[in-house]
């Protein structure tokens, strides 16, 4: 799912290849990550989605789409559910902080965190 976050992915197909039911998946999955597939595919997208933003060359839409979602209101509702603002005003920002971050730490920092719901009690 990291790697793949573009593509279409579904449960039933990560089920298959990890040779589980659906149901236990996604059960499995929860325990060990916290959150639910679906959760986890959007989190590794938004990630991604505000790397794009950053750089300002793409639009909204074609951010949108080269995450690998098929939905902009989806897209942005997931992203200002987990970012706190709106993907425009995201990408309207400055990110210039004038100092050269490594990534790995860059990631710590700007990795989404869902504000409210089902799965927020268990992130830390």
């Amino acid at each position: 799912m990291d790697r793949d976050y573009a593509e279409p992915l579904d449960v039933p197909a990560l089920a298959r290849d990890a040779l589980m039911s659906p149901g236990h998946f996604s059960r499995c999955f929860r325990a060990a990550f916290g959150e639910t597939p679906y959760g986890y595919l959007m989190t590794r997208r938004i990630e991604r989605a505000k790397a794009l933003l950053r750089r300002g060359d793409l639009t909204v839409t074609e951010v949108c789409y080269a995450v690998g979602c098929t939905s902009l209101g989806s897209f942005s509702s997931r992203f200002t559910q987990l970012v706190g603002e709106s993907p425009s005003a995201y990408r309207a920002r400055s990110h210039d902080h004038g100092a050269v971050i490594p990534a790995c730490v860059a990631k710590i920092h700007t990795r989404p965190v869902r504000r409210g719901g089902a799965d927020a009690a268990a992130r830390p």
